[in-house]
Formats: C-alpha cells, structure tokens, sequence
C-alpha cells in the first residue's frame, strides 16, 4: 500500500490549509510567468489532454480555478468529447471502426496488465489483422486509458470503494472535563465505517493505558456484529502508542488485520479527521462536560444526530453533493 502513496502526499500532510492555498497561488503565477516567456502557444499532445482530464475530473468545478494552459470552456469541450470539425476533413489515415475501438477499450479495462503488444497480440488471435501496436495505442490514449504499469493497480479511491463493506477507520480525540477534583483529559476511541460513515465511540477514559484499548477492541466487535456489519477485514489506524499490542491481538483473533498508516499522513485517515472536526465543531465546542458520563452522554447524543438526520455529502445526501 506504501508503494501508491506518492512521495509528495508526505509533504502536504505537514502543511496546514493556509500554507496550501499560498502555494498553490504560488505555482499558479509561477505558471503565468513561464508562459509569458514562450514564443507561442501550448499545443498538447493526446497523452497530455488525457492526464488533464484525468486529474481534472477529481477536482470538479474547482479546476476552473486552477487551468491556465487552456481556457475553462475549452477544458469542458474536452470533458463532452466534442471536437471541431475541420472543413478540409481530419488528415491521416480514417479511424478504426467503432465495434473495434470498443473492443481495445473493453480489453483493456477487463484485463489492467496487459501492454500494448499482448492486446495487440489477442486481436490478431481474434481475427483482426488490419490493426497495428500504434493504433492500440492511439485508441486508449483517446479514450483516456493509461499505459499498463499505471492501470495496473487500483487508486486510492478505488481501493477504499472496493473494500468499503468491510472497511474500517479508528482513531483517538482528548477532551477536557471538569470533575470534582478539577480538569481532567479524559481519551475517546473511535470506529468509522467507511461505506456507511457510521461511528461506534467508546466510553471515555481518563487513563487510556493498553487494557483499555484492548477492551475497546472486543466491544467494537461485538457492537458490529450487533448492528448487522460484515465483518471487519481491515482496520486503519495510526501509529499511536495507546494501541498497544493487545489491541492487535484481539482484532486478528476476529478476522480483522488492522492497517499502521504511515506518520504524518492524516490524508490517508480522512474520515476519522472529519468526524473529529464535526463532533468539536457540532457538539463539544458549546458545552462544559461535567465528568465522564456527562461527555459520554453528550457523544451518544450527537451520534445519534449523526447517524439519523445529519447530512453527508460523502453518502449523497447534502445540498452541495445534490449540486443544489
């Protein structure tokens, strides 16, 4: 999993949200300057439109923000696949028919490890001779599909969608409380599922030793189980010390192998980040807790909120997911 996590996600987990957006600014007049010295304008190749688009798709209308190789309706003329029609006809050779254009593309995403020379290799077993290496090339370069070694393994994205029903998150937030013997830093453990961003939360503690999250484990199980889940394959957590070695043991006893992210990589832990941000932001930003059961009672309250009316845009269900 290492091996996906590009070298410059490590940088930007260091960084808050102000110092990105001034290096993004940054780059963005960087850009501008070194267009400036070019004798002409930039003509891109099919492979470059591809990975603009591609990279492009991710950021939705922000790209507009962002584009300044091209204008912003030229990159949505790309994105509907219209071209314009030259009056004297496109020079070269004509294109491929449809039914075999359709057949390169579906080989390709049916079979990610195959180069250019083994597609071109079962077309001919299949009977088509009038096709070359390049044309295959050509045919996946428009249609957006990378060589073999990029299309080989799943994105980030793509993994975390293909494991969602049994994939899990976990992570620590502190809070203080008053008690009778002044303010204390009581600990909570919890569990995101990442299909339904459902939230299983411990009782907090004010000595999270490794016991505690040893029992943890086992409840979370059990209140998996109980809630209807599959169950859990995979658990992402940090490299925190609370965890503790019992806090492994008890989760492979059950058939769910907990993930160590790397350090310094909150991206990769996006939705326990999240929650941690709505529950302060929600909840325990506008009360005193007055001991553990009182912050015990206020978490099972908002989780509730959470779980039945609170809109997520993640799952669709929020104005700016609808678009509205």
């Amino acid at each position: 999993m290492l091996r996906l996590v590009d070298p410059i996600l490590f940088v930007l987990a260091s960084t808050t949200h102000n110092e990105l957006a001034r290096q993004v600014q940054f780059l963005k007049e960087e850009n501008r300057i070194l267009r400036a010295h070019l004798p002409g304008r930039v003509v891109l190749t099919p492979a470059e439109r591809s990975r603009l688009l591609r990279l492009g798709k991710a950021l939705g209308s922000a790209v507009r923000e962002l584009l300044t190789v091209v204008s912003y309706q030229t990159f949505r003329r790309w994105q509907r696949g219209r071209r314009k029609k030259s009056k004297t006809g496109s020079p070269g050779r004509p294109h491929k028919a449809e039914e075999l254009r359709a057949l390169v593309v579906r080989l390709a995403m049916e079979n990610r490890t195959w180069g250019y020379s083994r597609l071109l290799g079962k077309l001919l077993k299949l009977g088509f001779r009038d096709i070359s290496r390049t044309c295959v090339r050509d045919i996946l370069i428009a249609h957006g599909i990378q060589p073999a070694p990029a299309r080989g393994g799943p994105t980030w994205d793509e993994f975390v969608k293909a494991h969602a029903k049994t994939l899990w998150a976990c992570d620590y937030f502190t809070r203080p409380v008053l008690t009778l013997t002044g303010w204390k830093t009581a600990t909570v453990l919890f569990f995101v599922h990442i299909q339904t961003r459902r939230i299983i939360v411990s009782s907090p503690t004010l000595h999270p030793d490794h016991a505690w999250s040893q029992r943890q484990a086992e409840v979370f199980i059990d209140k998996a189980t109980k809630q209807g889940f599959e169950p859990p394959k995979i658990l992402l957590k940090d490299g925190d010390g609370k965890f503790g070695p019992g806090f492994t043991r008890s989760l492979r006893a059950h058939g769910c192998n907990p993930k160590r992210l790397p350090v310094r990589t909150p991206q990769l832990n996006a939705y326990t980040e999240c929650w941690v941000r709505s529950v302060r932001r929600e909840c325990l930003d506008h009360f005193i807790p007055l001991g553990l059961r009182h912050l015990d009672y206020l978490l099972r309250q908002y989780t509730a909120y959470y779980h039945q009316e609170r809109p997520h845009q993640g799952l669709g269900t929020s104005c700016r997911a609808r678009g509205e």
